[in-house]
């Protein structure tokens, strides 16, 4: 279903529903229970034990020569990590769990002492197999299970399915471990490897959740010879919400998706229109359309995909408003019915989708299709396979692609709501765009096209500041990817923006640990580096009176902050009770981004349904400290808002 357009005229008619009243912080994970004392004693002893273990052997390893077997250390290190958190974080859940902290401390020793002796024997393992990795997002590791069958057909490359799991708030990395030695998932096609990423706990592959499906993918394919051709991409309940997700915003990848119940859109499935409930922001409608599966409906039109739902099961409305809006497109979607079953598979009806799934494999993606049409929102999605959006005209509202393949070196290409296009098509050496010829330079592997007054023209578009992929905003776009936060040394102009400012640094370092399972990165503001703002997105916290680069950096971002004023886009607010949340391309280096005053955005309020874990803030807002932060919002927001193209 596609969410009601409410636009930014009308914004002040929903000021007043913004003032929350301060709640009580929901706490995900669950608190644990008691471990007893002299379980705790132990487990703590011999966590402390392989950490120092595993600190020797890094050191060990740093000569150039032993750089694989380094690389290999987040395989060991993910047994030790699963056991300090649940300690030190108070996340045991069950006694049993306690077994399971010795046996991963133990496999973290075995995998330690191989490493040590130059030997790795779980890469070459067969069955279930659990892997980590360290993530270029925080320098965190994160584990990943692998069901690698024994029989596979030897001598060519191997199938892969990518399993995402369902909603799971006790699923800690100690947790994840033990599912993944305990058995397969649902779904297992013959002859194929299978990849369960964790997903950065229980997030419906959102946000840093998405980023982990891909790093976890890229560390499964460095090592097995995985047909790039020949990756599925399914889940059930939250993981089907997953699928539908990854299957349309990144409908190019797949030969194939079976979504399993879930969602696939947030206004329908969450009731968000319900009387009685606050009516969701202009701009938080807009931002819909980063996870709505329905807005990107039309990209499946090059992914095969087979949804599954119980007849009775409340999240067969998934797969019933992805039907809807499919039929919209002029495609229809195969949708197989477990007949009077409730949230779960029916055992026949698993069998019929799992041939179907084995033949889609067999098949295979056609890595160069001759006719293509994508839509996206945003420029976090740009496109799939050869076609690509570069620049959108208005960003949050639709925009689409068509192109047709003429022979090796031309292409037809119509577009909407676009004002540039890449097309990845080495040797290409005509386009037709618009109905418009475009002569082209030299063939070059990829070609870009802009519009400038209404003519399309070869070449990137003029220099200057520019949303594009991986720089579009909003501000938890900074997230996806590696990302400091900078603490200020200073004093604040005013104590209510140094209180505010500390309490949304140290709740951003709780959300970050607890519910996408990493230490935020984090520096004063006296010891950042070139070397920091070459390769992270700053995200500076304070006002410019206690960060000193905040103030280094204010003369060239777009708002004018003293101690009595912040004024932003013409307007003037109490410096003494006011603080901007940002985000713009970082004027010390504008490939990455400058973020102020936030991380992930959701609040307590999306603790409860993942549906409802969506993008909050546009680009940039004002916040009223004098209202205090509640369960939706960090204060009172008297204004906000989206940069345009030109981050103008």
């Amino acid at each position: 279903m596609t969410p009601p357009r409410v636009f930014l005229p009308f914004l002040l008619l929903l000021l007043p529903a913004l003032v929350p009243a301060a709640t009580p912080a929901t706490r995900l994970p669950p608190a644990g229970i008691e471990v007893p004392a002299a379980a705790r004693a132990e487990l703590t002893a011999a966590a402390a034990a392989l950490a120092a273990d595993l600190a020797q052997l890094r050191a060990e390893l740093v000569e150039p020569s032993r750089k694989e077997l380094l690389e290999l250390t987040p395989d060991a290190e993910i047994f030790h990590k699963a056991v300090d958190w649940a300690l030190r974080h108070d996340e045991f859940f069950d006694l049993k769990q306690v077994a399971a902290a010795h046996r991963a401390l133990a496999t973290g020793r075995e995998r330690v002492a191989a490493l040590r002796r130059g030997e790795a024997p779980w890469r070459n393992a067969t069955g279930l197999v659990v892997r980590g990795y360290r993530s270029r997002i925080d320098g965190s590791v994160q584990p990943y299970g692998l069901v690698i069958p024994p029989d596979l057909t030897p001598g060519r490359p191997r199938r892969l399915m990518v399993w995402l799991l369902g909603r799971g708030e006790k699923r800690t990395e100690l947790a994840f471990i033990g599912e993944r030695e305990a058995g397969p998932p649902q779904l297992t096609p013959c002859d194929t490897v299978t990849l369960i990423p964790y997903g950065r706990f229980c997030n419906a592959t959102k946000f840093a959740g998405e980023t982990d499906v891909f790093e976890a993918l890229a560390a499964v394919q460095a090592e097995q010879s995985i047909d790039p051709n020949r990756i599925l991409v399914a889940g059930f309940s939250m993981g089907g919400a997953s699928t539908w997700h990854l299957a349309t915003h990144h409908a190019g990848l797949w030969a194939a998706a079976a979504p399993g119940a879930g969602f696939a859109e947030t206004a329908a499935y969450a009731k968000v229109f319900a009387p009685g409930k606050e009516p969701p922001t202009a701009w938080e409608q807009k931002l819909w359309g980063w996870y709505d599966a329905t807005a990107y409906a039309r990209n499946l039109s090059h992914c095969p995909t087979i949804a599954y739902s119980g007849e009775i099961d409340p999240q067969k409305q998934a797969a019933d408003v992805m039907t809807a809006a499919l039929a919209q497109e002029g495609l229809t979607l195969p949708h197989l019915i477990g007949p009077g079953t409730a949230h779960k598979y029916h055992p026949e009806v698993r069998q019929d989708l799992t041939a179907r799934l084995e033949a889609l494999l067999d098949r295979g993606r056609d890595p160069r299709p001759a006719t293509l049409q994508v839509t996206t929102r945003t420029l976090r999605y740009p496109g799939a396979s050869w076609l690509r959006f570069e620049g959108l005209a208005e960003h949050w509202s639709r925009a689409d692609l068509e192109g047709t393949l003429r022979g090796d070196t031309a292409v037809d290409v119509t577009t909407r709501g676009t004002t540039a296009v890449r097309l990845v098509l080495p040797g290409l050496r005509s386009v037709k765009i618009d109905g418009q010829e475009v002569t082209l330079p030299a063939p070059a592997p990829e070609t870009v096209l802009h519009r400038q007054d209404g003519i399309w023209r070869a070449g990137p578009p003029p220099a200057g500041p520019r949303k594009r992929p991986g720089l579009t905003g909003p501000v938890n776009d900074a997230f996806l990817d590696r990302f400091l936060f900078v603490r200020p040394t200073g004093k604040a102009w005013h104590p209510a923006v140094g209180a505010w400012t500390t309490a949304e640094l140290e709740r951003a370092r709780s959300l970050w640990r607890t519910l996408f399972r990493g230490d935020a990165p984090i520096k004063d503001d006296t010891a950042v580096t070139a070397e920091d703002l070459a390769s992270s997105h700053i995200v500076l916290w304070g006002d410019p009176g206690a960060n000193q680069l905040l103030a280094r950096l204010l003369p060239d971002l777009p708002l004018h902050w003293d101690a009595r004023n912040l004024t932003f886009r013409g307007e003037r607010h109490d410096a003494a009770h006011h603080a901007p949340i940002l985000i713009y391309p970082n004027p010390l280096n504008p490939e990455k981004y400058v973020v102020l005053n936030t991380c992930i955005d959701f609040r307590d309020h999306g603790y409860g349904s993942n549906s409802l874990q969506t993008p909050k803030l546009p680009d940039h807002a004002v916040i009223d400290l004098r209202a205090p932060p509640g369960p939706r919002w960090p204060g009172r927001i008297v204004a906000a808002g989206f940069f345009d193209e030109a981050w103008r």
